[in-house]
């Protein structure tokens, strides 16, 4: 077992494309549970959507798999790993393997048994039992004389991709039921009994797959869903410096990247890095790019049409059957693919004869617009992206000569808006509601070209809007946020009120922080959150991209079950945050004994706290002044206006003052019964030397 997962192979599968899987791994973002709504989407959509949210669930380890989370009491048995193509499903398998086989996870598993979906698919199915079929991927089971011993024994069941499956598993019939593993059937039964727990229910499920063929096992036969989402900023970096020989070559290559936001957003995908690292290395290493595209021409062109048919046909896969067809040698393929892929599709469109450009390019939207999955739609984007006068010299050698591309972006821009606007809508505004003619899908993709085209007449739209006071509907909020993100300017600070929504603004919220792109100082008060808002909250606290400093939540109804996720968050060492704010959020002292807890903690950078306007009560007050006591809290400012605190309140926060620990410099206890005692417990914490404080109210 150890030695089929030792190497990996990148790209196509070939022996020269084999490596150390130890040399090149880079930790994943595996998270539990799934993306909402995510199996309804185009895959072109679910591959941005995984950037754009990070899940409320914090991110595990790959061979945390099986593990229960806190407070879970149900028995994990069947695992459904879901993820797009490319994002490192079938990799985190062989490092959960490889792990165990050395020894260095999950002590207590005597047998895990890989059996890939594509390879059981050449399995003849003429009858066989669990053990048979377990014989055909693991011949060393041969020595196994009684069957019984499988009882015995922890073992995990691996299906790795279950979306390359053409076995038939039907759920519904019951007619065969396999209790022993030695009965015999179709491939497909057994391995049904198998998943329902008919055979070996002791034993462990662990199955991956793109997430539009997850639904081919019912709901009732999964214990817990996890999503791979690839990799997060640092890992793209570690990938490129772990797959790039040569320091100052990978430094470059990783500048390169960062150079155009979208590219590296793409970068989320394991397999995309891999692709880019290829073509980069190749492209960098050819200082004469016309030579270098000219030698690649008659590939470039073969491949333009294998991708092209694939694509029409709405195939993210294919096999070498689909090269033959297209004349592609399958060994020379191998080699020659991955350095051409970002360039061939291109060619099947601009080698049209007699087509002008700005005829190919409306073209090309009015056949996205026929989609109606979006299998079209990244490539539209793409080719109106690469069609960018800046990104011409990348054709030199490949394309002919075409007319100006600037002026023919002008007209295709136009005539993306004439598709896009109501007719009925006087003010003649893209934004303000889309023609019924087209798909909000369709739409929105359209959208996203005009950004893509540098079109900057969005962002002047937004801007009439929000000084016109209209509402911005959910396709104003993805703009903007898409604007935001793509921008290469560094946005400090973001106040949500400017911006008037119907959904108090969860579309922003739930892009800008998930995507981890939320601005230094940014202000959710008056947003309609709730507890759930805080679980996105924390998981962006979380996340070794956020950089957010400044976040104000207040005037929300987030109670204390918000107030606990949201401290989870600040107990990451990743967290950033020195300064929040949680006035009018319908708190009491269960909060205050949550944060009295994060403040105590080491990885705390809270320098100030505003719980003011909340019922916390001198027991909640009593709560933080421990923490106050503590040396690891840093706490500097900490605001308690009408917290319903008497002179209980003041006796504690005296005994704090008066710590040599405590760093608090700034007290408000306005609006608060705390009588003449109180005041006078204050003013002998005061005198204290050991008191920081510099200003009380």
């Amino acid at each position: 077992m150890k030695r089929k997962v030792e190497h990996i192979c990148e790209g196509i599968i070939h022996p020269e494309n084999q490596t150390l899987l130890k040399s090149i791994y880079t930790e994943l973002y595996i998270t539990e549970g799934e993306s909402e709504g995510v199996n309804k989407e185009h895959e072109v959509q679910q591959i941005e959507a995984a950037h754009r949210r990070r899940r409320q669930d914090m991110p595990i380890n790959c061979n945390e798999i099986f593990k229960v989370s806190p407070g879970q009491e149900m028995h994990i048995r069947t695992v459904m790993t879901k993820g797009v193509a490319g994002i490192g499903k079938t990799v985190s398998v062989h490092k959960f393997i490889l792990d165990w086989a050395e020894g260095a996870a999950n002590h207590d598993v005597d047998f895990i048994f890989l059996l890939p979906f594509r390879e059981m698919n050449l399995v003849k199915d003429e009858g066989y039992s669990l053990h048979q079929l377990l014989l055909k991927f693991h011949p060393e089971l041969q020595e196994l004389e009684d069957t019984q011993k499988y009882e015995g024994c922890k073992m995990i069941f691996i299906f790795d991709g279950l979306d390359e499956s053409r076995i038939q598993l039907n759920f519904h019939i019951r007619k065969q039921k396999l209790c022993d593993v030695t009965q015999t059937s179709s491939v497909g039964v057994v391995i049904t009994n198998l998943i329902q727990g008919n055979l070996l229910p002791s034993a462990l499920i662990w199955i991956t797959s793109r997430p539009a063929a997850a639904n081919q096992i019912p709901a009732q036969h999964i214990s817990q869903v996890t999503e791979v989402r690839g990799f997060n900023d640092p890992q793209k970096e570690e990938f490129f410096r772990k797959r790039i020989r040569g320091e100052t070559q990978a430094n470059k290559i990783i500048s390169h990247m960062k150079t155009s936001r979208s590219l590296y957003i793409m970068c989320h995908i394991p397999v995309f890095c891999w692709i880019s690292a290829t073509v980069l290395q190749e492209v960098l290493s050819e200082t004469d790019r016309q030579k270098l595209l000219q030698s690649n021409k008659e590939v470039v062109l073969k491949l333009a049409k294998l991708a092209f048919n694939q694509l029409e046909q709405g195939n993210l896969l294919f096999y070498e059957e689909d090269l033959r067809e297209c004349g592609i040698d399958v060994t020379a393929a191998s080699r020659e693919f991955t350095r051409n892929f970002l360039l061939s599709i291109l060619k099947t469109f601009f080698s049209r004869p007699n087509m002008s450009l700005d005829d190919l390019l409306k073209a090309a939207v009015d056949k996205s617009l026929q989609s109606e999955n979006g299998h079209l739609d990244l490539f539209l984007r793409f080719l109106l992206g690469i069609s960018l006068g800046s990104n011409q010299e990348l054709l030199q050698g490949l394309l002919p000569q075409t007319e100006s591309s600037s002026e023919s972006l002008q007209r295709t821009s136009q005539y993306i808006k004439q598709k896009l606007i109501n007719q009925n809508n006087p003010q003649n505004m893209v934004l303000l509601r889309f023609s019924e003619k087209i798909s909000t899908e369709r739409a929105m993709n359209l959208l996203l070209c005009l950004l893509e085209m540098k079109d900057s007449s969005l962002h002047e739209e937004i801007d009439v809007l929000v000084k016109s006071g209209e509402n911005l509907s959910p396709a104003h909020c993805s703009v903007l946020t898409y604007m935001i993100l793509v921008s290469e300017d560094v946005l400090d600070d973001f106040d949500l009120n400017k911006y008037k929504t119907d959904d108090g603004g969860l579309n922003i919220i739930n892009l800008l922080i998930m995507l981890n792109t939320a601005p230094l100082h940014t202000a959710l008060d008056y947003c309609n959150l709730t507890e759930l808002s805080c679980k996105t909250v924390a998981a962006a606290l979380q996340s070794p991209d956020s950089h957010l400093t400044d976040l104000d939540l207040s005037n929300n109804r987030i109670l204390d079950s918000g107030v606990e996720h949201i401290c989870v968050g600040l107990e990451s060492s990743c967290c950033k945050l020195e300064t929040l704010r949680l006035r009018y959020c319908s708190l009491s002292a269960v909060s205050c004994s949550a944060l009295s807890s994060t403040l105590s903690s080491n990885s705390s950078r809270l320098r100030l706290l505003d719980l003011s306007f909340n019922n916390l009560q001198d027991s909640g007050v009593e709560l933080l002044s421990t923490s106050l006591e503590d040396p690891q809290c840093k706490l500097e400012d900490l605001q308690l206006r009408d917290c319903s605190l008497s002179a209980v309140s003041c006796s504690a926060l005296s005994s704090a003052l008066r710590s040599n620990s405590s760093h608090l410099r700034i007290l408000d206890l306005s609006i608060n019964n705390l009588q003449d005692s109180g005041v006078e417990l204050l003013c002998t914490a005061l005198e204290d030397p050991h008191c920081k404080l510099e200003t009380l109210r």
